[in-house]
């Protein structure tokens, strides 16, 4: 199947005015049940062109799919990405605004500073923690645009993958100083434990899950910047929240990171 460029735009407008508008849509497979991945991140390519021509910027990457349990479930064999813009970036110590998002949802993750432009098709972990100055606890809020969050990995893609906002804590560490396979974290709501994990959920190592990315990345001449954030994977399952809930993060060696929802 040929996905036609005007198709794209169609498709492009639509999820664009759905998350403006605050609202659920149909995904977006019911109507192209053909769409393939490559389909997805070209749609995925497009939304994020279309809002940097609105004034927005890239600011960094973000990972899902990165637990092979998820993936095994899902059936696929590798992480998707998506893009982080700078008004995706909440302040720790603002309340977020419920009526802004629709369903959102808060993950536990490790957030990578990236130092240096790295690009390639070959790059490792090792590789990643040269070029990263600093990582810092943080939770990324989904907030997918489809009906009752309901979507096949295709449409996620299209969807720049459920991005939404996301909060990083104060405390950035050196990578050098601890061991980034076993960092413990616990996810708690309004003071009652939600879910708990460690890192090496992340694809083994969330240093591995950012290589995979700009080796995927590399693939089509792109790579990471310096100054990119990258959010490198969910540590546990997400959970919801409503206006008045305080969610925390705490991660063995690397702090803790809240958010208030109003």
């Amino acid at each position: 199947m040929t996905i036609l460029q005007g198709t794209e735009q169609e498709i492009v407008d639509y999820l664009l005015a759905a998350e403006k508008e605050k609202r659920e849509v149909e995904k977006i497979t019911t109507s192209y049940p053909d769409l393939t991945f490559e389909h997805a991140y070209k749609i995925q390519q497009k939304l994020i062109e279309q809002k940097e021509q609105e004034g927005l910027r890239r600011i960094g990457l973000k990972l899902g799919l990165t637990s092979k349990a998820k993936q095994d479930m899902m059936g696929v064999h590798e992480a998707i990405y998506g893009y982080l813009m700078d008004d995706m970036l909440a302040p720790e110590w603002e309340p977020l605004q419920f009526s802004s998002l629709i369903h959102p949802k808060a993950e536990p993750e490790i957030a990578f500073l990236i130092n240096e432009d790295i690009q390639g098709t070959s790059v490792t972990a090792e590789d990643i923690l040269k070029v990263t100055k600093y990582v810092a606890p943080a939770i990324e809020i989904i907030d997918s645009r489809y009906l009752d969050f309901k979507f096949t990995l295709v449409d996620v893609v299209a969807d720049n993958c459920s991005s939404s906002k996301f909060i990083v804590g104060n405390k950035w560490v050196s990578p050098d100083s601890l061991n980034l396979k076993e960092i413990g974290v616990y996810m708690s709501k309004n003071s009652e434990v939600a879910t708990t994990g460690t890192s090496a959920a992340v694809l083994g190592d969330p240093a591995a899950a950012v290589a995979w990315a700009v080796n995927k990345l590399g693939e089509s001449g792109r790579g990471l910047k310096k100054g990119d954030i990258v959010l490198s994977g969910a540590i546990t399952e997400a959970i919801s929240f409503q206006p008045g809930d305080t969610i925390l993060a705490q991660f063995a060696d690397l702090g803790s990171v809240s958010f208030s929802s109003k």
